[in-house]
């Protein structure tokens, strides 16, 4: 067997086991976030997911990945596997949108949403920085350094999402003559399986983003980069379990696990730039962030039942300028000029997108739907039925 051919095959395989990985986060999403809803709207959360990995791949299929990347040609490895790997990325944004607008928004317009970020919004922030670049030479032109998509899949979730929740508004009953109603997670146990298969599919996230294991050097890379993956999500859970004792003098789980996946989003665009000690520092930074992030877009009377915004938005930025930070090689303002770029592209699209969608589909259910659950109304199977709803 040639050189090339065996690095062709041992490359195509490391990139479908990375897709494999990537995969597992499509049930991480689903279980964190029927964990985190109310029992009476977690078939509709988990049906949303499901159709959102369907309808955001088949999108990218037939469009998006042609708009992304220009063309199908790959001589490295399968076109197949180059294909399905970047797939297994495309409705990630989205399943960051969903968990933040969930028990009040309909399917139906969420699902035609999905076909336009899997066609066209996210393809089109592909293209500016890991694709065809059909902004090149412009003022426009980016030269950011995003490994495996801080921002180009986080933040861009993320700019999503909060363009929706301005749309859609928050749940009924949360916010109370100026007052914040808590609303308790029905299922721990489902959280924590949840953070962890997001953890588990990092590791092919950022590992397969590295995009070749055929040689000593690349192999020392991809290990290097799932390691400082999983350091930053170490810190950022060890940092998010202190403050949250030095505040309240409580082990808060669900905050745990969120700084966690905050460290593991800010390590996102550079794990294989950085030593093994400045992930630490990283992580620490981003669980801190989303200790401090989730309060305050409360007072924003931003309602984000997950906290996807604290996680995926602001870290997805603050991993982004991290590299600028860190890494002497990489310019700070390229990195900037990426977060700005992409950014205010993703926010004003999907705020405008969303807003005509809405016109004809209306995004939130009426207050009487929130109050007997999305379960019934939107999916008729509820997912605890021997469970009495709560208001």
């Amino acid at each position: 067997m040639l050189e090339a051919d065996f690095k062709y095959i041992i490359d195509t395989f490391f990139t479908l086991f990375a897709m494999v990985l990537i995969i597992f986060m499509v049930p991480g999403f689903a279980m964190l976030e029927a964990g985190l809803v109310r029992t009476k709207n977690v078939s509709a959360v988990l049906t949303t997911n499901i159709m959102i990995y369907s309808i955001a791949s088949m999108a990218f299929l037939l469009i998006g990945y042609t708009i992304a990347f220009g063309s199908w040609e790959n001589s490295s490895q399968s076109i197949w596997a180059a294909f399905l790997f970047q797939m297994a990325f495309v409705g990630k944004t989205v399943n960051i949108m969903s968990g933040g607008v969930s028990e009040r928004a309909h399917m139906i317009p969420l699902a035609i949403f999905t076909v336009a970020m899997g066609a066209i919004i996210y393809p089109l922030v592909v293209n500016i920085s890991w694709g065809a670049d059909i902004i090149a030479g412009t003022m426009l032109d980016i030269d950011m350094y995003d490994l495996a998509g801080s921002t180009v899949i986080h933040s861009t979730g993320g700019w999503a999402l909060l363009a929706a929740i301005l749309i859609i508004g928050s749940r009924k009953g949360r916010y109370q003559n100026g007052k914040i109603r808590v609303i308790p997670a029905s299922n721990i146990p489902l959280v924590v399986l949840g953070a962890l298969l997001l953890w588990i599919g990092w590791f092919g996230f950022n590992g397969g983003s590295v995009g070749s294991i055929s040689s000593v050097e690349n192999a020392n890379l991809v290990a290097k980069t799932i390691m400082n993956t999983n350091t930053a999500g170490l810190s950022g859970a060890i940092i998010a379990g202190i403050i949250m004792y030095v505040r309240y003098k409580l082990f808060d789980i669900t905050m745990i696990l969120n700084g966690a996946l905050g460290g593991l989003v800010a390590v996102t665009a550079g794990p294989d730039l950085y030593d093994m000690h400045t992930p630490i520092l990283i992580g620490l930074i981003g669980g801190a962030l989303v200790v401090f992030a989730v309060p305050l877009f409360d007072k924003l009377k931003i309602d984000d039942p997950v906290g996807a915004l604290s996680v995926h938005l602001i870290n997805g930025i603050w991993g982004t300028l991290a590299v600028g930070i860190f890494i002497d090689s990489v310019s700070f303002m390229a990195q900037l000029k990426g977060v700005v770029v992409v950014g205010v592209f993703v926010f004003v699209t999907s705020y405008t997108l969303l807003f005509i969608i809405n016109k004809f589909f209306k995004f939130r259910a009426k207050d009487d739907v929130q109050v007997e659950g999305m379960d019934v109304n939107e999916c008729g199977v509820e997912a605890y039925p021997e469970f009495k709803r709560a208001i």
